[in-house]
């Protein structure tokens, strides 16, 4: 993770109201021939959101401008919790030691970086978390259940690192669950507040952008 970046969580109770999701980038040029050719220009997609949406009173807005301050604006990222993304399943579901694959033993590698991926039968996206929330990673090797001993986990990185006697042995894949967050900066550094406006129904936009690790 780039320097510059503040290990502390974006107001929940406003994350939950606002609007936003992955983005992609793609190129697509249209044939003379009425076909067209893609090309993926973004590797992983960026996600986005626009913290505005879930300012619903003047409180709300103060907490958005003090930890707007806080940060400084565009300087210091921070920690994002996806309303809708923000575990290793389904956001209504139970959180397992088998949910996501983050890798395969060898005897020798310790270190594992916990991923997600979506797919389906036409294909995958595997996505880096680099911010997983302490507490809640449970680890799974072979199948069974690693005790909480057994790894450390770096909650500002994403890496699982196994103790020296419970590496993975080759072949036993590795397994996790957890929640995350999203590590974010604001995608301004001007919030503009018209109170006239905001007793009316308007609210300001408080754009956020995805800091890719």
């Amino acid at each position: 993770m780039p320097t510059g970046f503040h290990e502390v969580r974006f107001p929940l109770r406003l994350a939950l109201g606002t609007s936003g999701g992955p983005v992609r980038r793609t190129d697509i040029v249209s044939l003379s021939n009425g076909r067209e050719n893609r090309n993926r220009r973004w590797r992983d997609a960026r996600r986005q959101y626009d913290a505005g949406s879930g300012i619903k009173s003047i409180g709300d807005l103060y907490a958005a401008l003090e930890f707007f301050e806080a940060r400084a604006g565009q300087l210091y990222g921070f920690r994002f919790r996806d309303p809708v993304d923000f575990k290793s399943c389904a956001p209504g579901g139970v959180i397992t030691a088998t949910d996501q694959v983050i890798g395969t033993g060898d005897g020798v590698a310790a270190v594992f970086q916990l991923v997600k991926t979506y797919g389906d039968a036409g294909g995958a996206s595997v996505r880096d978390i680099a911010k997983p929330v302490a507490g809640t990673v449970v680890i799974s090797v072979g199948g069974i259940s690693a005790a909480s001993a057994d790894f450390t986990l770096d909650a500002a990185t994403g890496r699982v690192t196994f103790i020296p006697s419970k590496i993975p042995a080759t072949g036993a894949v590795v397994k996790a669950g957890f929640e995350f967050d999203v590590p974010v900066r604001f995608d301004t550094d001007r919030i503009d507040i018209d109170l006239g406006q905001f007793q009316a129904g308007r609210i300001p936009s408080i754009p956020l952008v995805e800091i890719k690790p």
